[in-house]
C-alpha cells in the first residue's frame, strides 16, 4: 500500500499478516502535514503497530509527533518522568524490566489511546518488544467463547501479580515497587472493548487485569489465562528488534506488549510518550468505571478519544 499526501509519498509495508507495518517516506524529523497524519492514523487503525526507521528526533520531536494524534498524558500516574520532560517516561532496564504482557496504564479510567516508544540505548543483542493484536485474538475465539467474553468485566489495578515476587526483590526493587504503588488504582473495564474509531472488538485484558468482576480470584485466573492464550498466539505477534533511529507507534486500545528480558545485564532504554484516550466502551455499550484512585493529574478528560475542549481539533 502506498499513500500520497500533499507533500509526502508515504510507504506502508506490512511486517506480518495480522499486525505491524513499516512506514517509509516521512522526514527524519517526523514533521507531518495533515494529509500524512490522516494516512498514518488510517495505517494504525489497520496494522495496530507502526515502525519508523531512520529518524532523528529528540524528546521534543517525539512529543511533537505524538501530539499529531491527540493531547498527551503526563509520563505516568505514579512513576517519575524524565528530568525536565513531564510527558516522557524513561523505560530503563536499571529501573526494572517489563517482561509481562500488558496494555499501558489500564488501571486508570481512560488509559492512553496510543503509545510511542523511541530507542535511546540499544543492547548489543536481545531487548526486543513483542506487540500483540488483541482484535485478531478476539476473532480467534470460538463463537461460544466470544459470546461469553462479551459479558465479562475485569478489575484492573496497579497492585498486580508481578513477574518478580516481593521476597525476591532487592532494596532498590522494593523502593521502585513502592513508588509504583504510591497511589492505588482500581478500575473496572470490559473484557471486550469496542475500538472507538473502527468499531472493531478486541480483548482488553493483560496483567493489570487481576480479577473478573463477580468471580473469585481462582475462577478469574482460569478465565483470564484462557483468553490471554489467544492474545499471545505467535500469529498475532509482531517482534520489534530495536535499532538506533527507530520509533514505534502502537494502538493501546487493541494491543498488548511485552519487553523481552534476554539481554543479560546490558543497559537498555526507550523513551515513552503516550496519547490520551477515552473511557473504554464494552460490547454492551456500557462504559468502564473507576473504583479507586484519581488519575486526573495524569491524563486529560476525553470523550471518544477527543479531548473535552473546543480548542482541540486533533485527528
Amino acid at each position: 500500500m502506498t499513500t500520497t499526501s500533499t507533500s509526502t509519498r508515504l510507504g506502508i509495508r506490512k511486517l506480518t499478516a495480522r499486525i505491524g507495518a513499516e512506514v517509509t517516506g516521512v522526514s527524519p524529523s517526523l514533521e507531518l502535514d495533515p494529509a500524512t497524519v490522516t494516512a498514518i492514523r488510517t495505517a494504525l487503525n489497520e496494522h495496530k503497530a507502526l515502525v519508523f526507521r531512520g529518524i532523528s528526533v529528540d524528546d521534543d520531536g517525539q512529543q511533537r509527533f505524538a501530539r499529531y494524534f491527540g493531547p498527551l498524558t503526563s509520563a505516568h500516574p505514579t512513576v517519575p518522568a524524565a528530568k525536565g520532560e513531564p510527558n516522557v517516561l524513561p523505560v530503563d532496564s536499571e529501573n526494572g524490566r517489563s517482561n509481562h504482557w500488558h496494555t499501558d496504564v489500564t488501571f486508570v479510567l481512560n488509559p492512553p489511546q496510543a503509545s510511542t516508544l523511541r530507542g535511546i540505548v540499544i543492547p548489543p543483542y536481545g531487548g526486543e518488544t513483542l506487540i500483540a493484536n488483541t482484535g485478531a485474538a478476539y476473532q480467534d475465539l470460538p463463537a461460544p467463547l466470544r459470546a461469553f467474553a462479551d459479558t465479562l468485566w475485569a478489575v484492573h489495578t496497579n497492585d498486580y501479580d508481578y513477574a518478580v515476587p516481593p521476597e525476591n526483590l532487592d532494596e532498590n526493587g522494593r523502593a521502585r515497587r513502592a513508588v509504583f504503588l504510591s497511589t492505588r488504582y482500581e478500575t473496572v473495564h470490559p473484557v471486550v472493548r469496542i475500538h472507538p474509531l473502527t468499531g472493531e472488538l478486541g480483548l482488553f485484558i493483560g496483567d493489570f487485569a487481576q480479577r473478573i468482576a463477580g468471580l473469585s480470584k481462582g475462577e478469574s485466573k482460569d478465565i483470564l489465562r484462557l483468553l490471554q492464550a489467544y492474545v499471545t498466539r505467535p500469529e498475532n505477534i509482531l517482534r520489534v528488534a530495536w535499532e538506533p533511529g527507530q520509533l514505534v507507534l502502537f494502538d493501546n486500545r487493541i494491543t498488548q506488549h511485552y519487553a523481552i528480558d534476554n539481554y543479560d545485564d546490558q543497559p537498555r532504554r526507550l523513551n515513552r510518550v503516550t496519547v490520551a484516550g477515552g473511557i473504554p466502551v464494552g460490547a454492551n455499550g456500557q462504559q468502564s468505571y473507576s473504583v479507586k484512585g484519581d488519575a486526573s493529574h495524569y491524563t486529560p478528560a476525553v470523550q471518544g478519544d477527543r479531548v473535552n475542549s473546543p480548542a482541540y481539533a486533533g485527528t
